[in-house]
C-alpha cells in the first residue's frame, strides 16, 4: 500500500519546526520529509529534533549530500538515530545541487564515482563491518562503528538520471525522485529498481489560490508545464490524482507544498487526512 507523506520546507524559519512537528504528530501523518538544502537547516539536526518531538511520525530526509560529509560520519550519525528512534527513520543520500558543492569547495569530478564509493562504504558500517576502502574519494583504514543499528536500515539514493537510478538499484536500497516526476517517469524507475523503495516528491497544492501558487513553481522550476507534475484541488481530487503516481510503482508518494503556501500547519494537517 502506498503511503502518503507530506515535507516541510526548509524556507520555513527554524523556530517554526517545533509547531509543524507537534501538528503534523497530533494529526496523524504518516511520513514527515525533511531536506538538506544549501544554506537552511542541516537534515540530522532537524530529523532528530522531529523525532524527540513527536511520538509515532516516522521522519525522512531527502536527501544528505554526500560532497559535505565524510561518509564515516554519515554512518555514525544515521546509527545514532535509529537506535535513538527504531523504526522511524528514512534517511537519503545523493550527488547534492552541484553548484551549491562548488560554493563550499566541495564539488569533484566525477559525483557518481563519489556516490558508489560513499554508499558501498555506508552500507559496510551501518550493517557493522569493519571497513577499509581505498577509492578516489572515500579512504577507510579499519572503520567500524561501536554502535551500529540493531537492525537493517536501507540506504535511499536520490535520483533521477538512468546511470543514478542504476546505482540506486544495485549499490542502495531504494530511490528518492524529486518533485516535477512523471507517473511516467517513476514507471520506467520502479522497472530499473525492481523491488527497492521508491520515495516520490509530488508538487501539491489545496485552497483557493492553488493553481496560481502552482503556477509560479512551474516558472520557479523551469517545468514546460504542470501535466503529470503537480497535483491541485480538495481532498478527493487530490487523491484520485496521487492514485496514478501510486498506480505507477511509488511506495511513498510526497506531498510538496508551494514555497508561499499561506497555512503550512494546515497543510499537513490537509496531508494527513487523505487516504488511498
Amino acid at each position: 500500500m502506498t503511503v502518503i507523506g507530506a515535507v516541510c520546507l526548509p524556507q520555513l524559519p527554524p523556530e517554526r519546526f517545533h509547531d509543524l512537528v507537534r501538528t503534523a504528530d497530533e494529526a496523524g501523518l504518516a511520513e514527515l520529509w525533511l531536506w538538506e538544502d544549501c544554506f537552511l537547516g542541516g537534515g540530522v539536526a532537524t530529523a532528530s529534533a522531529a523525532l524527540a518531538w513527536s511520538s509515532r511520525l516516522r521522519v525522512g530526509v531527502g536527501l544528505l549530500p554526500v560532497p559535505l560529509r565524510n561518509v564515516a560520519l554519515t554512518a555514525m550519525e544515521l546509527a545514532t538515530l535509529h537506535r535513538l528512534f527504531p523504526g522511524r527513520v528514512q534517511i537519503g543520500v545523493g550527488h547534492g545541487v552541484q553548484d551549491w558543492m562548488g560554493q563550499v569547495g566541495a564539488r569533484v569530478k566525477s559525483p557518481m564515482t563519489l556516490l558508489r564509493e560513499h554508499v558501498t562504504a555506508l552500507r559496510g558500517l551501518l550493517d557493522g563491518d569493519r571497513v577499509t576502502t581505498a577509492g578516489r574519494y572515500v579512504q577507510l583504514d579499519g572503520v567500524a562503528l561501536d554502535w551500529p543499528p540493531e537492525s537493517f536500515v536501507p540506504i535511499l539514493v536520490g535520483a533521477s538520471a538512468p546511470r543514478t537510478l542504476e546505482l540506486a538499484a544495485t549499490a542502495g536500497d531504494g530511490v528518492i525522485l524529486a518533485g516535477g516526476t512523471t507517473p511516467g517517469q517513476v514507471r520506467a524507475a520502479r522497472e530499473t529498481l525492481g523491488d527497492g523503495q521508491l520515495v516520490v516528491y509530488l508538487h501539491a497544492a489545496t485552497g483557493a489560490d492553488a493553481a496560481e501558487r502552482l503556477e509560479r513553481e512551474r516558472v520557479r522550476w523551469s517545468y514546460p508545464t504542470l501535466d503529470d507534475r503537480a497535483v491541485a484541488g480538495d481532498a478527493a481530487a487530490i487523491t484520485e490524482q496521487v492514485r496514478r503516481w501510486a498506480s505507477a510503482g511509488a511506495d511513498t508518494v510526497v506531498l510538496q507544498p508551494t514555497p508561499d503556501d499561506p497555512d503550512p500547519e494546515g497543510f499537513l494537517r490537509f496531508v494527513a487526512g487523505l487516504s488511498l
